[in-house]
């Protein structure tokens, strides 16, 4: 059972003058012509310039493409749908009967698309400055965790050291599986580690890109359970 819109809205620390743009930012285009993708639109914008100047005003030494490469590393869409998962948001996902039967509620890419819808409706709502508080507040650990010496390395180098600091063993990556064609393969690998009995695994175009979500993925674990 779908759980009440009302009940995230509470959760994520909102309240909307006109609720119907909430509840429409957690409906798929599943269910219609009336779902949340021009909320997702207008959300995606916004979250990049916010979280843009944010880390303009951060790092004000880092160059033109270390700042591209920053804002990246937040704005995609397993960060999205990591921070949908905290909340909790697949259980008020208003989903078709096919999506709600195939795990849609699960899917990285309609958890992502709804978090840029919510800012969306937020912008309509209240405007742009109420959207920006929260898109601020929403990523503000992420955000405070962020070092220009520490972020260059790579995210598998930045795991070694994290456990060689410990004198634990290094992480251990298994490659899970490989398809598509010759020309556009998807690779998923599997990283473990002695911190932890959840693994976790990581998808991309290379075997090399899979291990390094797969590693950044972990890392975003080990942050969470050191708070």
């Amino acid at each position: 059972m779908i759980k009440a819109p009302e009940q995230l809205c509470k959760k994520l620390g909102l309240t909307f003058n006109q609720p119907e743009w909430f509840v429409l930012a957690l409906t798929h285009r599943s269910m219609g012509a009336k779902n949340n993708e021009r909320l997702e639109f207008l959300g995606d914008s916004i979250l990049g310039f916010v979280i843009a100047e944010a880390l303009f005003e951060k790092f004000p030494e880092a160059s033109e493409g270390v700042l591209s490469r920053l804002r990246a590393s937040l704005v995609n869409q397993e960060s999205l749908a990591e921070l949908a998962r905290l909340h909790k948001l697949g259980d008020y996902l208003i989903l078709g009967s096919g999506e709600l039967k195939s795990g849609g509620y699960r899917r990285a890419s309609i958890l992502s698309d709804a978090v840029e819808a919510i800012m969306g409706a937020i912008i309509k709502d209240q405007g742009t400055d109420s959207c920006k508080t929260w898109v601020l507040d929403l990523f503000a650990d992420r955000i405070a965790e962020l070092r220009l010496d520490n972020w260059q390395k790579d995210p598998k180098t930045r795991l070694q050291e994290h456990m060689q600091a410990r004198q634990l063993d290094v992480p251990c990556y298994t490659l899970i599986s490989q398809s598509g064609l010759p020309h556009e393969q998807t690779f998923k690998v599997e990283c473990s580690v002695a911190l932890f009995e959840k693994k976790f695994i990581g998808a991309g175009v290379s075997r090399k890109k899979a291990e390094q979500q797969s590693a950044e993925l972990m890392l975003d674990q080990i942050a969470r359970e050191s708070k």
